[in-house]
């Protein structure tokens, strides 16, 4: 059984709380590059990543895809539009093998009226993400790339950082492809540009993840 308490908002819930709200919760699995939702479905589910990676996106004018967020395990999505009943405004794909567990509208709005301090728990989670995507779509409109790579490879290590002797692993393993739809350019250019970074001393690779050896020197790019 999923324990809902692991997700941060719902963290001050009580074992007895979390038993009665664990009846409405389903699960749905998705292979990778499957889509969970679109941009402009209905939202009718709140989601939880029990197992894998989601990225919510969104398609520039010129037809490139945008990644706006990667949601990991114990993280959730769509809870802006479920919460205020628009239709969800990006899109959800899994990016591997990914078992989620959803709530409906109805049983989300009915658990946030049973415990209110949810609401502002939601509300500020929701802020913080929506001012994220914010500044990504600034940065991809105002930065240079090299800029770009750096602002995003320093919000990795605060999500999902890992400090070691050579330095903060972000355990998050991501392709050049990710990289490159992160910050809105091509993957030769994330390619020549974390080569860039990698020949200057700032980051490396272990086991296909990414390494930050020198923080500040990043942060003196962005």
């Amino acid at each position: 059984m999923f324990d809902i308490r692991q997700v941060s908002i719902f963290h001050s819930l009580t074992p007895a709380d979390a038993r009665e709200i664990a009846p409405y919760l389903g699960t749905a699995s998705f292979s990778k590059k499957e889509t969970i939702f679109a941009e402009g479905d209905a939202s009718e589910w709140f989601y939880i990543v029990k197992k894998g990676k989601v990225k919510i996106t969104k398609i520039s004018q010129e037809g490139k895809e945008i990644i706006l967020e990667i949601v990991q395990p114990v993280e959730f999505f769509g809870g802006i539009a479920v919460v205020r009943g628009f239709p969800y405004p990006a899109n959800a794909v899994a990016m591997e093998g990914t078992e989620v567990v959803k709530l409906s509208r109805r049983h989300l709005l009915s658990i946030l009226d049973r415990f209110p301090n949810l609401m502002y728990s939601m509300a500020a989670n929701i802020g913080d993400r929506i001012k994220d995507s914010h500044e990504t779509l600034k940065n991809i409109a105002l930065e240079k790339v090299e800029s770009r790579i750096a602002s995003l490879l320093i919000k990795l290590s605060d999500k999902a950082g890992e400090k070691t002797a050579e330095g903060v692993v972000i355990t998050m393993k991501l392709t050049k492809q990710d990289i490159a739809e992160m910050v809105g350019t091509t993957v030769e250019t994330s390619i020549r540009t974390m080569s860039k970074l990698t020949k200057a001393g700032l980051v490396s690779s272990r086991a296909g993840k990414i390494v930050i050896r020198d923080l500040e020197g990043l942060k003196s790019l962005t």
